[in-house]
């Protein structure tokens, strides 16, 4: 039996004695600390790896404008997107050759990287380079999964040692959970030696083709970790394009503002100078060029939040 205490996620093994999970309201990305009084942070980039040359694109502009605003950034892409609709649609350039372009990202621009996994084998490769393994929302109660990523995040922390080697964890919750089912998520991570935990909610099936966002879920999986909102993912329409997936950018920023007003943590939106001409997911991810408004009017909410919750303290 785990006991799960309500006040957010830091976890280490030896805080697992007597079955007990025992939290903290952080988790460490590379120099970044995510949580309560700390600066918002941003997972942006491109659906799937398209070109290193689009990748140097939206990393150099995303670092300048999340400089510019205090967010702390990091960027992403995929290597493989393992679950597309068609078995004709672009997946990406494969394990090797996207390593090889979130590599030259990091080095490039300084910045820490993430990036999604789909099999347990695939886990140590990646923590060799990124600073953040992601588990798809579709694969969040696979356990062999969620093992081998907490494990590989926990020896290549431990291995490269020093500020800044923090690896984690950010599980999207699956659009089938309740949240409150992510906290056997949490224990199954912890189990396996995670040190750092992100929750990110990406809206909840709505019958077919749809999504829609609870904002109370944030609240509940902020009991264990700290959290983040998916703007772009959760307007789309799995599916709803025949043999792709639909979407809806228009309710981005309005998503992205209200789970600022509820609270979260970290905020994960994809972005494409052209999401219209993008290899996937165009239809749900924002042009490059709307992202400095998109975030001013965030950074608001979340500012007007704070100052509310300070001044009734």
């Amino acid at each position: 039996m785990f006991l799960l205490l309500p006040t957010g996620c830091h976890h280490t093994p030896h805080q697992l004695k007597a079955g007990k999970i025992i939290c903290a309201m952080k988790c460490q990305i590379a120099n970044y600390t995510v949580g309560t009084d700390h600066p918002l942070l941003l997972i942006a980039g491109p659906c799937v790896i398209e070109s290193r040359e689009l990748c140097r694109e939206v990393a150099g502009a995303m670092k300048e404008i999340c400089a510019a605003r205090g967010i702390n950034y990091v960027f992403k892409s995929s290597f493989d997107k393992a679950n597309r609709t068609s078995i004709h649609s672009f997946r990406g350039p494969g394990l090797e050759a996207g390593l090889e372009v979130l590599q030259s990202i990091k080095q490039e621009f300084a910045l820490p990287v993430l990036t999604d996994i789909h099999e347990a084998a695939q886990c140590e490769r990646v923590a060799q380079v990124c600073d953040v393994l992601q588990i798809p929302a579709f694969l969040c109660r696979q356990t062999d999964l969620l093992v081998a990523a907490a494990q590989a995040a926990a020896q290549a922390a431990t291995q490269n040692g020093g500020a800044g080697s923090s690896k984690a964890v950010n599980v999207k919750k699956g659009q089938f959970l309740a949240p409150e089912e992510m906290q056997n998520v949490v224990a199954k991570l912890c189990e396996a030696g995670c040190d750092n935990i992100l929750l990110t909610e990406r809206g909840t099936t709505f019958g077919y083709n749809n999504l829609v966002v609870d904002f109370r879920g944030l609240e509940t999986m902020r009991q264990w970790a700290p959290v983040c909102f998916d703007a772009t993912h959760s307007v789309q329409k799995p599916g709803g394009a025949g043999d792709k997936s639909g979407g809806d950018r228009r309710f981005v920023p309005l998503l992205a503002r209200a789970a600022m007003a509820a609270g979260a943590d970290a905020l994960f939106i994809e972005t494409h100078p052209d999401p219209d001409s993008a290899k996937s997911d165009g239809p749900n991810m924002v042009p490059l060029s709307e992202m400095p408004a998109l975030l001013d009017r965030a950074l608001a909410i979340r500012a007007a939040l704070r100052a509310g919750i300070k001044s009734t303290a």
